[in-house]
């Protein structure tokens, strides 16, 4: 699942997705439409990467709670945002059973629902762990650095007088 070019745009309905960056804001491309706007940097603007969640003893990051709802479900939808709330917080207590109940509301639980649901029906959502694509490379890199600090310095050979 990658949500790093997944937008919330303040007093704008829905996700959008990042397109090109301009002098002044960026484009950016509605998932409900498929319409682009131009969004100003005084815009109220979220990356969906930069959401967490209130738990008891931490935050949880959004994209943790996408991948245990798309675990639940198998890949497919949530349950309507539009349930009423006691529907809401039950399914929500499964999802994340330690949730801060006092800092979470009901309206942030709707919202995360029909984020996952648009996120889902755009198939980018997903119950697989994520994986670094170049995984190998990264790990081939770090082991030459190791074998390099590791290697013992020649001493300066000492001349005779």
């Amino acid at each position: 699942m990658n949500l790093e070019k997944i937008l919330a745009i303040s007093g704008k309905p829905g996700l959008f997705a990042l397109k090109i960056q301009t002098r002044s804001g960026f484009v950016a491309e509605s998932l409900l439409d498929g319409k682009k706007i131009t969004v100003g940097l005084r815009s109220n603007v979220s990356l969906l990467t930069e959401i967490s969640v209130y738990t008891h003893d931490e935050e949880k990051p959004l994209a943790e709670i996408m991948r245990a709802i798309a675990v639940k479900e198998d890949n497919g939808p949530a349950i309507s945002h539009k349930e009423d709330n006691a529907k809401l917080i039950a399914y929500f207590t499964e999802i994340l059973p330690e949730y801060d109940e006092e800092r979470v509301y009901p309206s942030d639980i709707k919202k995360i629902l029909n984020w996952y649901n648009m996120l889902q029906a755009k198939g980018l959502v997903s119950k697989e762990e994520p994986v670094i694509e170049n995984a190998a490379e990264i790990l081939e890199q770090v082991v030459e650095e190791v074998k390099s600090e590791e290697k013992p310095e020649k001493k300066a050979k000492s001349k005779k007088a």
